[in-house]
């Protein structure tokens, strides 16, 4: 198949004319006549019907055409890597994030890394874990961060962090006056959960099962920032994980320290067999630094300040608490 020919058919199909597509080729209208029945002949089917002076697309065109377009963006897209190729020295990382890293922490970090920035194109995409995990395993991201409750088969996968929820209040809230706030507190009041299939959700059911309460649930959602956002517009209180906390500290929400140790768990993810570039293992670093300097800004903006106990560990955790 002639590659010519299948461009001047891709710009008489889009512009709905030979006279049209000659014009905007700088051809003329019998050489694109001609083209046309070249790659007919080639192909062995009729593309056009012919009467009249206009040509009439058969049902065989459209369908060609749409596997054009698809090599077309093909295309498109390597010419856009060569672009980014010749302006960054160190080429085009992508990262995969779930929303609770991805929405807030990594802008932050990547604020950190300017200087190491100016070598490298950053595509940062945020999505859930589950697709976080098929970008990795399609080797369609460099770099991808995951909650705990994702299969890491067939991926290489290593503890970014454990971090320990916080309350989440309405400015001016009863209970925070409290400096540390109890499951048997939270359940005087509704409660914004994520989905019950969440693993923080199980976690938490387990912690209540504990202290012989029941949370009055009143909105469930599988991402904390709708929690804060549901906390913002006080339609209840939550436990929110203190990454995205830190993006709420001047939202007007209030922040506690929980008494229970509910956990969440962070994954960084790499496709199996690769190595992790400069870049990857600077931002690794950059994350870990970024995540220290939040967890201290959010202990000394609660009431209970660093009395509240760690926010995070970057350790495997022992006993009933695991990645």
């Amino acid at each position: 198949m002639l590659s010519r020919e299948i461009e001047i058919f891709r710009v008489v199909m889009t512009t709905g004319s030979a006279t049209k597509a000659a014009r905007l080729m700088q051809l003329t209208q019998p050489a694109v006549s001609q083209s046309l029945r070249r790659l007919e002949k080639s192909a062995g089917l009729a593309l056009f019907e012919r009467g009249g002076g206009k040509l009439q697309p058969t049902p065989e065109a459209r369908a060609l055409l749409a596997e054009v377009e698809r090599h077309f963006v093909g295309l498109e897209v390597i010419e856009q890597r060569l672009r980014s190729l010749r302006r960054f020295s160190e080429g085009r990382v992508r990262v995969a994030s779930f929303p609770g890293i991805g929405v807030g922490f990594l802008p932050r970090v990547l604020a950190d890394l300017t200087r190491e920035r100016e070598r490298t194109l950053v595509s940062l995409q945020i999505m859930g874990s589950a697709e976080v995990r098929k970008r990795i395993l399609a080797n369609e991201a460099e770099l991808g961060v995951v909650a705990d409750d994702v299969s890491t088969n067939g991926i290489e996968a290593t503890l970014f962090a454990h971090y320990f929820g916080v309350v989440a209040l309405p400015a001016g809230h009863a209970l925070a006056r409290h400096k540390r706030i109890t499951p048997a507190m939270l359940a005087r009041h509704p409660f914004i959960a994520l989905n019950p299939e969440d693993s923080v959700s199980l976690r938490l059911e387990r912690i209540c099962r504990q202290h012989g309460v029941e949370l009055n649930t009143v909105v469930e959602c599988p991402f904390t920032i709708s929690q804060c956002e549901l906390v913002r517009n006080q339609v209840g209180v939550a436990i929110v994980n203190p990454v995205t906390a830190c993006d709420y500290l001047h939202a007007g929400l209030v922040f506690r320290p929980f008494s229970e140790q509910l956990t969440y768990t962070a994954l960084t993810v790499r496709p199996a067999g690769q190595p992790a570039s400069s870049f990857v293992r600077l931002l690794l670093g950059a994350m870990r630094k970024r995540l220290e300097r939040d967890m201290h800004t959010l202990a000394q903006a609660m009431a209970a300040g660093d009395a509240a106990g760690p926010l995070h560990s970057f350790a495997h955790l022992s006993g009933g608490e695991t990645a």
